[in-house]
């Protein structure tokens, strides 16, 4: 389909755009780019469509009509389409309104001279004749002979053979109109579940949706509203600062409902409608703003520039949702500001989002006392305790700048220009300013300039700023550090106490500026260490290695994976000779130091679940398999050795399937189970632990395995 008859058929609303569809998320250099291929005539890529007479919800302000009949959607490509129709037309599309546009890619250049592509830069291109925006090349607003006159106008000249060449890329560039874009069709037999799928699988393809996204295109074509509601939340929570993307929601919504941070494709089924609508009712009216106020009144958090990773907040919406309309307790509360400010400072979630979402939701859904557990796991992985040198050349994209600043509010710290609280309502003006104490102007004369790359990242260090409030504002190179804190000393004699000033006058001499930097390092380490540890006792406790860290390193003499209970892989059946498996591992795991068995994973650690376990058993309940593992157990080993020494719990979330535990203490006494032979004779067998696997003690072997084990 030609590019011209593509815009047309936006125009006379025949092509539309789902509302499953995100927004309009292409960068300036994105548009620059597919132009400048269109031009010079390479592959641009496709488009898909699907031509239906059953559309869900399009985006925009037309509603379907029946009566149109079969109209063309588009799946994939939008964002080339919306950028090709923004250039060319200089307007937003219908289909999308100003707010729905991420990056306005409009005002784009041309050089008609070169073809060179660029936005608009001053000094190249005023009084330029040469450079055109590209929508007016477009709309022929722009000719050879418009040229010659606009040339004429700066003193300028120019041969027929120049005028020659600039009709020729003129007519270049608007023959971009005339390309095809290559399209492929879903047919209009397709259902909505269908066609999303596609969609699904060629944005799967390719990196241009992430899971999140893809998942809310899911969402969105059995609750089409959904989008919508999402956003128009998200404008309320921006207007008081906490700003979020559509992808936020989608954590949350998996976390509320799975208690998982990855596995997004479990939003993707038609199932999800009624317990998604009725999580987001909830979160919508009740959990998000209660979480936003627990954020500025007791962690001093007033908006979420000011947060290092705001998927941190997950965790905790998670835990204020399984509250079930209760709120926190008080306790409760400064444990989870507590694992916050850590979080951020620690940078829990920099890294493998998912996967530690993952740990944690499983944690916050299991656990009694779910942040004192969290907190040790990042203990685990760092130090909690903040050390001076920490400070030292790190600039105030570091997290331990936000913790000075909710540190320092916590404390009733004021702007040292007006002596407004830093906790003043500020309206639009809520960023605070982080004001160089010594002024960078002066530290650039003595060697801290961008020539030496240590002194200037000193000067820049977070320990050199005091924060101020907006309307503040001072000439930074119009006095010393010395003279404007003897000011602020004298205007507001707490102030610089309450910003962890050291107040030693000497050390605001601008000779003693890495002095100064050391002790206010020391200070605010001293101080950071007390607020944090102030904020309420945690409880040290054990946790556990998790199921996913037990899978991940493989079978040993204490670990022992068995694809199933009762159910045979290979045949397709039920083979009872493998419940005599399970119950020779348990042995060996006693006769030995004890160990862990679980069944639903294969030995290469694949998960597999239970599923079929389940149904052999005629009831899909894990509460049914545990009562006939024990049986079985406890037929073969005693049911003193099953009650007192053996433990079994249930796993969920792992890929969906359910994974049973078995943990086996060492046995008191030998335990002997009975086997058939090959001629199906009884027969006595002693097991052990060899390696990753269990076998049998020869009689030669076992009297003195025996004495030396169980003396």
């Amino acid at each position: 389909m030609k590019i011209r008859t593509i815009l047309e058929k936006i125009d006379d609303k025949q092509l539309f755009i789902p509302a499953f569809q995100r927004e309009y998320v292409w960068k300036r250099d994105d548009a620059k780019q597919l132009i400048d291929s269109l031009i010079k005539e390479y592959p641009t890529g496709t488009m898909l469509t699907w031509e239906t007479a059953n559309p869900p919800e399009l985006k925009g302000p037309h509603k379907y009509n029946e009566k149109q009949g079969a109209v063309r959607l588009l799946l994939d490509g939008q964002q080339r389409i919306t950028s090709l129709y923004m250039l060319i037309k200089g307007e937003v599309p219908n289909y999308y309104t100003l707010a729905e546009i991420m990056n306005d890619t409009r005002g784009l250049y041309v050089n008609l001279e070169t073809l060179e592509l660029s936005y608009y830069m001053k000094t190249r291109m005023e009084n330029n004749p040469l450079w055109q925006n590209i929508t007016d090349v477009f709309q022929k607003k722009v000719g050879a002979f418009d040229l010659q006159a606009q040339f004429a106008t700066v003193g300028k000249e120019i041969t027929m053979e120049e005028l020659k060449k600039l009709n020729d890329n003129i007519t270049r560039v608007t023959g971009v109109l005339e390309r095809d874009f290559p399209e492929q069709v879903i047919p209009v037999k397709a259902t909505i579940r269908e066609a999303i799928d596609i969609f699904y699988k060629v944005n799967a393809s390719g990196v241009a949706l992430t899971e999140a996204e893809l998942a809310l295109a899911q969402i969105s074509g059995y609750w089409p509203q959904a989008r919508d509601l999402f956003k128009a939340k998200l404008a309320k929570l921006a207007k008081d600062g906490f700003v979020f993307r559509l992808d936020f929601i989608v954590y949350v919504l998996l976390g509320c409902l799975y208690h998982l941070g990855s596995e997004m494709r479990k939003l993707h089924g038609e199932e999800n409608n009624e317990s998604l609508r009725s999580a987001w009712e909830r979160l919508d009216n009740q959990v998000l703003d209660y979480v936003v106020n627990i954020m500025r009144s007791n962690a001093y958090v007033d908006h979420t520039d000011e947060i290092n990773s705001i998927y941190a907040l997950v965790p905790i919406i998670v835990f204020c949702f399984d509250k079930d309309g209760q709120h926190l307790s008080e306790t409760e509360i400064k444990k989870m500001v507590k694992w916050f400010y850590y979080s951020q400072i620690r940078a829990r979630y920099v890294s493998q989002l998912p996967q530690k979402l993952d740990r944690d939701l499983r944690t916050i859904n299991e656990s009694d006392k779910p942040f004192d557990d969290l907190l040790q796991v990042i203990e685990e992985e760092s130090r909690l305790e903040v050390m001076p040198f920490e400070f030292a050349g790190r600039g105030i994209m570091h997290p331990l700048f936000s913790l000075m600043r909710w540190y320092h509010k916590s404390r009733g710290a004021v702007c040292f220009t007006t002596g407004l609280t830093l906790r003043q309502n500020m309206g639009a003006k809520y960023q605070l300013e982080k004001d160089h104490i010594f002024p960078f102007s002066r530290l650039k004369k003595v060697g801290y300039g961008k020539g030496n790359r240590v002194k200037y990242a000193l000067a820049q260090e977070l320990t050199n700023r005091a924060i101020l409030t907006q309307v503040a504002n001072r000439t930074k190179s119009a006095t010393t550090a010395e003279e404007y804190l003897t000011q602020v000393k004298d205007r507001f004699p707490k102030a610089l106490d309450l910003q962890s000033i050291p107040e030693n006058e000497d050390l605001w001499k601008l000779e003693n500026y890495e002095q100064f930097l050391e002790e206010r390092r020391k200070l605010l380490a001293r101080r950071f260490n007390d607020f944090l540890e102030g904020i309420t006792v945690t409880e040290e406790v054990v946790v556990p290695v998790t199921l996913v860290e037990l899978i991940a390193d493989g079978e040993s003499d204490e670990l022992e994976f068995k694809s199933s209970l009762r159910w045979d892989y290979v045949e397709g059946r039920v083979n009872k000779d493998l419940e005599q498996v399970i119950v020779k591992s348990v042995a060996a795991f006693g006769n030995g130091q004890g160990g862990t068995l679980l069944i639903g994973v294969k030995d290469d650690g694949e998960v597999l679940g239970l599923a079929h376990d389940y149904t052999s058993l005629d009831e899909a309940d894990r509460d049914k398999f545990e009562r006939h593992l024990r049986t079985l157990l406890g037929n073969q080993l005693g049911a003193s050795f099953v009650a007192g020494k053996v433990k079994v719990k249930f796993h969920n979330g792992l890929d969906g399937n359910e994974v049973c535990q078995i943990e086996v203490s060492p046995a008191q006494n030998p335990l002997v189970i009975k086997v058939k032979d090959k001629n199906n004779q009884p027969i006595e067998k002693f097991y052990v632990r060899s390696g990753n696997a269990s076998q049998d003690l020869p009689l030669s072997e076992m009297n003195t395995y025996i004495k030396g084990r169980f003396a």
